[in-house]
């Protein structure tokens, strides 16, 4: 972390090349998070740009007391969540105009292809994006609790009903699907 500190200050005293590297190094966790809430690639490509703008014109406003990856993750945070309201009033004035019903992306599969655990992966896609927002940043990057209200700017109550109910319906879709599988076999 100390290097990321040094970077940091490089940064603010006007240094493009420290900047670029606190970007390597920081990049691949950003961009693993923000794939698996979007799950389009050009959308994802998108909010990560923008994440690194906005912390980069912030970052005089970072407080070098609390850790570094969890302020930017929160700058990223918001950002998806910024995408997220644009895609969804853009689709309203469609379905106002057209009558058609709202869209939703699925979940690329080029990610979830690389990882390890690819049926939980799917069954974690199907959850409601709030659910399936604390659980990717919960049990996939490994932020506590704690973490997640400050990222997300929620009470700490209402980040633990969220894992819960998460969990919660990950369990029922498990049990239904192991059901349907033993059923098939008989």
């Amino acid at each position: 972390m100390n290097k990321i500190k040094q970077l940091i200050e490089q940064t603010q005293a006007g240094s493009m090349e420290a900047y670029g590297e606190l970007y390597e190094i920081t990049v691949e966790d950003v961009y693993k998070t923000v794939r698996l809430l979007m799950g389009n690639a050009s959308e994802t490509d998108d909010i990560v740009q923008d994440t690194y703008l906005q912390a980069h014109r912030s970052l005089d406003k970072y407080n070098p007391t609390r850790p570094f990856h969890a302020w930017l993750m929160g700058i990223a945070m918001k950002q998806v969540q910024t995408c997220r309201r644009k895609k969804w009033k853009y689709w309203r004035l469609i379905e106002r105009a057209q009558t058609l019903k709202a869209i939703q992306a699925d979940f690329s599969i080029e990610l979830t292809d690389k990882m390890s655990h690819q049926p939980l992966i799917h069954k974690v896609d199907r959850l409601p994006f709030k659910l399936r927002q604390v659980i990717i940043l919960h049990y996939f990057n490994q932020y506590s609790q704690e973490e997640i209200s400050v990222l997300l700017n929620l009470p700490l109550g209402t980040v633990k009903s969220r894992i819960h109910a998460g969990l919660t319906k990950l369990r029922k879709k498990h049990l239904l699907f192991n059901s349907t599988l033993r059923k098939v076999e008989d």
